[in-house]
Formats: structure tokens, sequence, C-alpha cells
């Protein structure tokens, strides 16, 4: 199992990272440009990736933070998104065995509590980010833009 969730959180600060340097050479106005989907923007998009990564690895660490995550940043950037998922990954390379077979105890932003397995955890937002990239891959097209590099699993295990 750890060896799949380190591989998982490889690729997601790969795939970010790729997608990041897309969007830090972008015209800033593209980034705020209306787009239909989930959030509005390229910006919004961005952010709601990088405050999904970093509330739940606050709750991983069994910490607290301020909701949302990125508005403690006066001026975030595209490489705050791309470290939130290097500092996902570094978390998870620190962690042993019984702490990924292990669960994690937490509330959500309502103050309601949960339990769930930290392994699923980890999944679950490695696939939450991609779900959004894809949307921020077809927002991109729907841009303009054309050169895309892919952040396919398979092409990243090709690498």
């Amino acid at each position: 199992m750890r060896t799949l969730l380190l591989q998982y959180t490889s690729y997601n600060t790969w795939a970010n990272t790729r997608l990041g340097d897309v969007l830090k050479d972008l015209d800033p106005v593209l980034l705020d440009k209306e787009v239909m989907s989930s959030f509005p923007s390229l910006r919004k998009t961005v952010h709601h990736i990088w405050d999904a990564e970093l509330i739940w690895l606050s709750r991983l660490k069994e910490q607290v933070i301020a909701w949302p995550p990125s508005a403690q940043y006066a001026n975030p950037a595209i490489a705050d998104f791309v470290n939130a998922s290097v500092s996902f990954e570094a978390f998870i390379r620190l962690q042993d065995d019984a702490f990924l077979a292990g669960s994690t105890v937490y509330k959500n932003i309502k103050g309601d509590e949960f339990t769930n397995p930290n392994a699923g955890i980890v999944m679950h937002v490695m696939n939450h980010s991609t779900f959004h990239r894809g949307q921020l891959v077809t927002m991109l097209r729907s841009l303009g833009q054309v050169t895309i590099p892919s952040t396919d699993l398979i092409a990243f295990l090709r690498k």
C-alpha cells in the first residue's frame, strides 16, 4: 500500500507542476476569465485543488487551519499551489505503514466529526486533484491554449 500511495502522491506533484508551468506563464487576464465549469475560472479551480490538498494535509497532521487555507497567502501564486502538492507528498513519504493503515478523526468546516482511513484520505485527495486537473485542461483549451502537457498517470509512469 505504501508504494502505491507514494507513487500516487509523486504523480500528483508531477502533474500539478506540469499544469502549473502552463498556468504561471499564462496571461493573468485568462486566469480570471469566466469559463463554464465547476468553478468559474482557472484561478478559482486551482485554488480549490490547492485548498483541498492543504485542508486534508492539515487533517492528516491533526492540525486545524483557517478556511479557506489559500486565503492565508497575501498574493497567492501558482507556485504556492504546486508547493502544497510537494508538502503533501513529503508528508506521506515520512509516514510508516502503521500510519498509512490507520485512521484520522477530523472535523469538517461545519464542525461535524468524521473518521476516515488514512490511505483512503490520500487516495481521495489525489483523485480529487486529478478530477479538477482535467477541468483545468478543458478550461485551458476553451481559452485557446493548444500546448498543454499530458498529465496522465501512464505518462508519469513512463518517465
